[in-house]
């Protein structure tokens, strides 16, 4: 399992209906665009089951994964993150300062501070993935052909502004039920507008996540985030 994979984490979609009005499509994208910023800055906090699976053009093969996400966010720094894994059996969790990265079958544990692990590039999959970014002001976007799934959820492909060496596009699926409150009441809160998204590297590989069970603002304790290696795990630093 690829840990890029899981910075980026947010991530097929079929297309169905299309529109006549080009015109007509970019304003329905600025109102999704609205609707996922505006889900994002109304939670303090989430969690959510999620299945991924990454093609790996290397191998020529799919690798599947599913778990648990939670994420609190921090007003003074980086947000909080935890990542348990099911299947393959690991843990990725951060306290906002230090990311560990735990295989117990290895019996050892990777630790880095956010800074070195999120630099560059990477730190706009992370501001995406935890809330603390706007989408609008690091990619450009533009609605996929069709604009919507089989189910009427919206469609958008993200190109980073500023090219990277590890995030090539994202493309998001988003809750048509999330865009029709936005339409109708002006705005979005407490809502995780995001229902799948597929995330491409410059290399090829992609990879896919869909979130269920989602839950939001239920005021997750500081303590999840923390992680102690257990006895006789290695802790392995840069």
């Amino acid at each position: 399992m690829r840990f890029f994979s899981i910075l980026t984490f947010l991530c097929s979609l079929a297309f169905v209906s299309s529109f006549t009005s080009a015109a007509f499509a970019e304003t329905d994208a600025k109102d999704v665009i609205a609707t996922v910023e505006q889900g994002y800055n109304s939670l303090s906090d989430l969690q959510a089951t999620f299945t991924q699976k990454t093609f790996v053009p290397s191998i020529k093969r799919d690798q599947t994964g599913n778990g648990t996400v939670s994420i609190r966010k921090n007003p003074s720094g980086a947000a909080m993150f935890r990542f348990d894994y099911r299947k393959p059996k690991q843990l990725i969790v951060s306290d906002g300062k230090t990311v560990w990265f735990y295989l117990p079958e290895n019996r050892q544990v990777m630790q880095s501070s956010v800074r070195n692990m999120f630099e560059g590039d990477n730190g706009i999959a992370l501001n995406y993935l935890t809330g603390m970014g706007r989408i609008s002001r690091d990619f450009s976007i533009s609605p996929m052909k069709g604009l919507r799934d089989s189910s009427g959820n919206y469609l958008l492909e993200l190109v980073p502004k500023k090219p990277g060496r590890n995030l090539a596009k994202l493309q998001l699926t988003v809750s048509a039920e999330a865009v029709a409150k936005y339409l109708k009441d002006g705005n979005v809160k407490n809502t995780f507008p995001i229902v799948s998204s597929v995330v491409f590297d410059p290399f090829g590989a992609r990879t896919t996540i869909h979130f269920s069970n989602v839950k939001v603002n239920r005021g997750l304790k500081r303590s999840l985030f923390s992680f102690k290696a257990p006895a006789g795990v290695e802790v392995v630093k840069p």
